[in-house]
């Protein structure tokens, strides 16, 4: 059983998805602790391919409350845990045709460990949002018209 911890919803909005990968992501104690809390913001995340390594940049993960001197820095980069050919993959999308990296879901897997779902996603610009909007109004107009009848 799947326990998801945070999700991106306004990277749903605000990019097209093309493709999603699962990835490990390297944490240190405190933060695997305040995961387990809840305490994590994926918003304005995103990913880099740097020196054949992938980091993932901009995610806030709260200080754990119970931490010590020793505690974490909230937005540090993180490094994601991938395959060589999977980076490599990467790497030509995001360099070759413009594709940006943004996390989606933050999770804890079946046997506790906590896995990243990132995406391989394009910027939409204002008029593919508000054509999205009009078709997602004209669908639940059909829905109701349909429920009536």
């Amino acid at each position: 059983m799947v326990k998801v911890v945070a999700t991106n919803r306004k990277a749903l909005r605000d990019y097209t998805v093309y493709d999603r990968i699962e990835t490990g992501i390297a944490l240190y104690g405190t933060e695997v602790k305040s995961l387990r809390a809840g305490n994590v913001s994926l918003d304005g995340g995103y990913a880099r391919v740097e020196n054949g390594e992938v980091f993932l940049y901009d995610v806030n993960i709260a200080p754990y409350h119970h931490g010590n001197i020793f505690n974490h820095d909230p937005k540090r980069r993180r490094k994601l845990l991938l395959h060589r050919d999977e980076i490599k993959w990467l790497f030509g999308k995001t360099t070759l045709r413009g594709f940006t990296l943004i996390p989606l879901r933050l999770y804890f897997n079946d046997r506790g460990v906590a896995k990243l779902e990132l995406a391989l996603c394009r910027g939409k610009k204002a008029i593919d949002r508000r054509e999205e909007l009009k078709r997602r109004a004209m669908a639940k107009e059909e829905r109701q018209q349909w429920r009536a009848r």
